[in-house]
């Protein structure tokens, strides 16, 4: 009895201590968080002191070493929404159709050999993607459109998708993988074909790991800095084109903190322009979180 007492307070003991070992990594992860929001904050607002928060946020006009400055931000959010839009529109297609070939096409023969390459393009570094963008893909724009150049926003955008499309294409295989065998069973055996079981099965079932995939995907797109700063072509101006040059606010952040005096109105306005940044972050996850969460309760529904 007092054998199975001890061991009973011993199993206690480590389930606590294990418990309480997560509870403290959680715990960092939230704090450093909430630092760096508070960080962010506290260096950023002050440029609201100068600047009214219309003229920041609508301004045309992103010139901040004139006398008297511009710190219009405009430019650059619209820049951030196209390109992210514009590569959103070329990886979710090539990513996701990609997955279902391999998933439910490809011979196991192929599957081993272009996934692991698929996957490869992941750890590529952004800047080699960027160096690639302006050394090779720019040029070519250039003359084959024939266009003043080709570090625009379609090249930035073409950058940050193939960025994306592994993410999305290695989880959306592993989601579509994740369907039971039954169910594609059974669909075949009351004579659905294999374009009708893929897309009233397989896909309503494995729509909310795809929706996952894409958000993580996408999420990589918004906040990368050294390809859009690569290829963009750095002119903060409104777009009228696809193959206008653009900067956006990543591209700025990090093209002109090194050069503002520390707490200057510069300083200021390029960590405010951060706070935007980590809004628009932030609302993207929450509302892609929230389709997330319907398609899983429509798949549920629908199977």
């Amino acid at each position: 009895m007092r054998n199975n007492r001890q061991t009973g307070k011993t199993r206690q003991r480590r389930e606590w201590a294990i418990r309480f070992f997560f509870f403290g990594v959680a715990l960092a992860s939230i704090t450093t968080l909430a630092i760096i929001v508070v960080f962010l904050f506290s260096e950023g607002l002050p440029i609201f002191k100068e600047v009214s928060v219309h003229d920041f946020f609508f301004g045309r006009y992103w010139y901040p070493t004139d006398d008297p400055p511009d710190f219009g931000i405009f430019p650059l959010i619209v820049a951030s929404i196209a390109v992210t839009g514009v590569s959103a529109l070329i990886s979710i297609p090539l990513g996701v159709m990609t997955a279902l070939y391999l998933a439910e096409c490809a011979s196991a023969r192929l599957r081993e050999w272009v996934k692991p390459i698929v996957e490869l393009l992941a750890a590529l570094p952004s800047v080699v993607i960027g160096f690639f963008g302006m050394v090779i893909v720019a040029p070519f724009l250039q003359q084959i459109l024939d266009i003043p150049t080709g570090l625009n926003l379609f090249n930035a955008a073409l950058m940050l998708g193939f960025m994306s499309v592994p993410t999305i294409c290695s989880l959306s295989e592993d989601a579509i993988f994740s369907v039971p065998v039954e169910l594609k069973e059974a669909s075949l055996a009351l004579g659905a074909t294999q374009w009708e079981t893929i897309a009233r099965v397989i896909l309503p079932a494995s729509i909310s790991g795809i929706c996952t995939a894409i958000i993580l995907g996408i999420s990589r797109a918004i906040g990368e800095t050294m390809v859009v700063l690569m290829v963009a072509g750095g002119a903060a101006l409104v777009p009228t084109s696809i193959f206008d040059p653009v900067r956006p606010m990543p591209a700025s952040i990090a093209a002109e903190m090194a050069e503002a005096p520390f707490r200057s109105d510069h300083y200021y306005a390029l960590f405010a322009t951060g706070i935007v940044l980590f809004a628009f972050t932030m609302a993207f996850n929450l509302v892609a979180d929230y389709i997330s969460n319907k398609y899983r309760q429509v798949g549920a529904a629908t199977l």
